[in-house]
């Protein structure tokens, strides 16, 4: 392999598994030795079949404390539908935040996903496998048009829910002929 496409692989590579977010300047940034690695892209499901539209998607603040979108709105075909675990874990907390009742489940490593707004008859401390059912979507959160709120929290810090159903990494093109761009 010739210097300048090896050198251009091992800038992809590492590009590949940089971390995939960056503190907000002044924040203390977590070692990346202490933060375990996020999930293979595409291998949680997706919480509704068939797989939603997405109407809303993932707008995290610059701050914490200003406003954003801390998750996405994902399309439902009905209200009353289920709403499934996307991975294994274990429920954290079924409840009321504000108006709208909301099921949390702990994934392990940090991760945290939540619902909303879901009905579910399961309880805090509840072992989930992935695609089971976590409750029924209630009418709402989007208006007349069916939807629930899925957040993913890593520790503290909002992550985008898509990372773990889709491969966002940024497509490279490269020449057809194998030789590296002048």
């Amino acid at each position: 392999m010739k210097a300048p496409a090896l050198i251009a692989l091992l800038f992809l590579a590492a590009a590949a598994t940089a971390p995939a977010t960056v503190p907000a300047a002044g924040a203390p940034a977590a070692p990346v030795s202490l933060r375990a690695p996020l999930p293979a892209a595409g291998s949680w499901s997706w919480p509704l079949t068939p797989r939603p539209a997405v109407l809303r998607a993932f707008d995290p603040p610059d701050k914490p404390w200003l406003s954003g979108h801390r998750g996405v709105d994902l399309k439902s075909s009905s209200d009353g539908g289920p709403v499934t675990a996307p991975e294994s874990g274990t429920v954290s907390f079924v409840g009321v935040v504000v108006d709208r009742p909301v099921i949390t489940v702990d994934h392990g490593n940090g991760l945290r996903s939540s619902f909303e707004p879901v009905a579910s008859t399961l309880a805090k401390g509840d072992a989930v496998a992935k695609g089971q059912l976590l409750g029924t979507l209630l009418a709402g959160h989007c208006g007349p048009t069916p939807c629930v709120h899925w957040g993913v929290r890593r520790g503290d810090e909002y992550v985008n829910p898509l990372e773990f159903v889709l491969d966002l990494r940024p497509s490279v093109l490269l020449p057809l002929d194998g030789r590296p761009p002048d």
